[in-house]
Formats: structure tokens, C-alpha cells, sequence
């Protein structure tokens, strides 16, 4: 069986605040472990009024301290960012609260606007140029220390966090199979190359210490409710969601609405039925459906599910579904 797991980006809906966005990821993450899913990550946005989860590694904590056993991650920490070593020292920290359930995923975007990317690197610099060589400087910060280290980790030496790369171009797949590393593809916004991606990864793939053979996941936005109808209403917030960030004016996760006629223009709806090309919405007929048609595609090893749900009822019973879903593949 493939193992699922989840994404969550701690959306921040209309009527509700930041903690209550925060609480409802912890009691999400909860909700998933109960059901089985394998590890659930949170993603760095910044300058995002509808996104929580800017201060990535504070809300893992917040998660993990509220679970036991579900693994616990970035999808991920956007390292043109940070210096690798703050992430090291950062993510030794939360392995050393919560050993063995930490998760690294590195991507190389900024997760913002290009002001908003200036602000957090304080230079001119365009520091995706280095993404590789940081990956790998912040890899070393893992390993043991060695005499006569003159920079180390504390904490962060020595610790057991499995670092991914996620991608949503070629960039990622090439540099997760060089690096021999486990692969992420967000093909929940960024559909376009998830199958060339994948065909790259495990054609290129260099076994290393960290992984033997290649391992891929895929991130697809599924939405489940009892009826089609009723899945497909809740997705309006989604939608909602994405028109208005493309418009220049992201806001608050809106609740949904009976149809979207009339809110989106043809290209805006065009684009949204493009960005979103992979999500699974509907009854557990209807999503079971489209999952398996999506793994037999695809052969992912691992499926990483992820919702926006105005209603937080509706958003755990969604997850609930999809787990009994699984168990049925």
C-alpha cells in the first residue's frame, strides 16, 4: 500500500485568526495520525495574509508537541532564505525535542513575491544561484563533528533529519537524483513537468549513504465529501483563493459558494482549471477513481494530500475519507 500523508499550509479563513489557524493544523495533524497517515509537513509562504505557516520551524513544533508519532516536516523550508546554518541549528533543535520525527524538505524558491524575497535576504544577491552548494554545506552541519570544526551545529550535529529536495520544474528532480536524495514534486499547483520529473529522477538517480534507491512523492490537492456536489463546493474556496492571488490580491481562505459563474473571468478560470489539473475532488467513488488513475501514472512511492477547506469540519472529514480510500487501493 502506498503510504499517505499530508500538506498543510495552515490557511487563516475568513472570520478565523492565525491561532486559530495554528490550532486547527495541530488538531489536523492529530486527526491524521489517528488515520494513519505517515508524516505531515507545512510549507514557508511569506507576505501571504492567508497562510500561517511563515515561521516554518515554530510551527512544526507547535504540531509535534500536540502528536506522538506522525512524522513531522517542512514542504518545505525555503532555503535561499536562510543560511543553512540557522536551518541546521533550527531543525537539530526540533530533532532533539521530538527524535526520530523530523522531516527536512528544501525548496529553492522564495515562497513570496520578489520585495517580499529581498526583505528576508537583506542583499542583492540571488541566492537560488547557490542552492546546491547549500544543500550540501547544510548537510555537513548534520554530520558528526570532526576535530579542528571550526563552524558547528548546536544543536544540529550529529542529528538524524532526512533532508528531501521538492521541485516543481526539472531543476529539483536533477538535483534530488545527483545528491541521492528523496524527491518531492508539488504537483498541486505546478502540474506541467510531474511526469518528466519523475522519469529523470529515477533514470538519474546516484545511490548515497542517505538513500540506496530513488524515492518519489507527489503532492495533489484532493477534496472528498459524500456527494460530488458537495466536494465540488468546497473546492470554491480553493479557487476562490487562487483567483484572487493571481489577481495581486490574496486574502483570507473564503468560504465556499454554490457556483463560481460570474466571479472568475474565462482566462482566470482557464488558470485555475490548469494549475489544479491534478486534484482529485468528489464522492469516495469519484476520488477513489481518480487516486488510483493518479498512483497507476504515476508509481509514487509515497502520495502527500493536501486540502484547503474553509469549514474545518469538512476539511477532517475529507481527510477521513481519503484515509478509508487508502485502505481500499
Amino acid at each position: 500500500m502506498v503510504p499517505f500523508s499530508v500538506l498543510d499550509l495552515s490557511n487563516i479563513v475568513q472570520g478565523g485568526t492565525v491561532a486559530d489557524a495554528l490550532d486547527r493544523s495541530r488538531e489536523l495533524a492529530r486527526h491524521a495520525e489517528q488515520l494513519g497517515y505517515r508524516r505531515f509537513w507545512l510549507a514557508e509562504h511569506h507576505n501571504m495574509p492567508g497562510i500561517a505557516s511563515a515561521a516554518t520551524a515554530l510551527v512544526i513544533a507547535h504540531v509535534a508537541a500536540g502528536t506522538s508519532t506522525i512524522r513531522v516536516g517542512s514542504g518545505g523550508i525555503m532555503l535561499p532564505n536562510h543560511s543553512p546554518l540557522v536551518i541546521a541549528e533550527q531543525f537539530g533543535t526540533l530533532a532533539a525535542l521530538y527524535p526520530g520525527r523530523i522531516d527536512l524538505g528544501l525548496g529553492r524558491a522564495p515562497g513570496t513575491d520578489q520585495p517580499t524575497a529581498r526583505a528576508l535576504r537583506r542583499g542583492g544577491a540571488n541566492a537560488a544561484d547557490t542552492f546546491p552548494q547549500d544543500v550540501q554545506e547544510l548537510q555537513a552541519y548534520f554530520h558528526p563533528t570532526v576535530p579542528g570544526q571550526v563552524v558547528q551545529a548546536v544543536p544540529g550535529a550529529g542529528s538524524d533529519v532526512p533532508i528531501w529536495i521538492l521541485g516543481s520544474s526539472l531543476f529539483g528532480a536533477q538535483l534530488a537524483a545527483a545528491f541521492g536524495l528523496p524527491f518531492a514534486f508539488a504537483s498541486h499547483f505546478a502540474p506541467d513537468h510531474l511526469e518528466q520529473a519523475l522519469a529523470i529522477y529515477r533514470h538519474d538517480f546516484q545511490p548515497s549513504a542517505t538513500l540506496a534507491q530513488p524515492y518519489a512523492m507527489a503532492a495533489i490537492g484532493v477534496i472528498a465529501a459524500d456527494t460530488d456536489a458537495a466536494a465540488r463546493r468546497l473546492a470554491t474556496s480553493l479557487q476562490q483563493s487562487f483567483v484572487l492571488l493571481r489577481r495581486g490580491t490574496p486574502g483570507l481562505l473564503p468560504p465556499p459558494v454554490d457556483n463560481m459563474d460570474g466571479y472568475w473571468t474565462p482566462p482566470e478560470q482557464a488558470g485555475v482549471e490548469h494549475a489544479f489539473r491534478e486534484a482529485v475532488v468528489g464522492s469516495p467513488e469519484t476520488v477513489q477513481r481518480g487516486l488510483e488513475a493518479f498512483l497507476r501514472r504515476t508509481r509514487v512511492d509515497e502520495l502527500m494530500v493536501t486540502a484547503a477547506i474553509h469549514d474545518h469540519t469538512a476539511r477532517l472529514r475529507s481527510f477521513e475519507l481519503v484515509a478509508q480510500i487508502r485502505d481500499r487501493l
